[in-house]
């Protein structure tokens, strides 16, 4: 079982590529609070939504202080593509060797239609100025998250 991080954790670092292949690292975000969520796949029906949730409501979390990140498994062409396609405007890194899903405990055993199967798991993250986790969850449904994330941020 992948261990899963706790508020309070300290994030774990990452440096992964962004749709247009450029590096972007969590210290780049130093010192701002950040909504890092991890997702399966760019492209698919459940992700879409879920991306386009976060698209929709970017400036209701910028309001609130936060920054978007998502990660995906997904190569930098396929995440330009899905960028495109949906007008995304939040960074969108590519982790193919799933290393980073791994430390943050987004990737091991899930259930799926009733089975067990490795995978993504879909989750979502706030971290704070100091690099630190604020609030964990695994398992988010791709559908209406975002708006329960908003009425959960911290004040």
């Amino acid at each position: 079982m992948t261990s899963r991080l706790e508020p309070g954790d300290t994030a774990p670092s990452f440096t992964l590529p962004d749709s247009e292949g450029k590096p972007v690292s969590l210290s780049d975000y130093l010192g701002k609070s950040v909504v890092v969520y991890f997702y399966p796949a760019a492209s698919t029906p459940g992700c879409t939504k879920q991306a386009c949730d976060f698209r929709d409501n970017l400036g209701a979390l910028a309001d609130s202080g936060y920054e978007v990140v998502g990660i995906s498994p997904d190569k930098q062409e396929k995440l330009a593509k899905f960028r495109d396609a949906e007008g995304l405007t939040f960074p969108l890194l590519g982790d193919p060797d799933k290393k980073v899903l791994t430390e943050w405990g987004a990737f091991g055993e899930k259930q799926n239609y009733g089975r067990t199967v490795q995978g993504v798991i879909r989750s979502t993250f706030l971290v704070g100025p100091d690099g630190k986790i604020v609030k964990a969850m695994y398992n988010v449904r791709a559908t209406g998250h975002v708006a329960k994330l908003l009425r959960e941020l911290p004040a």
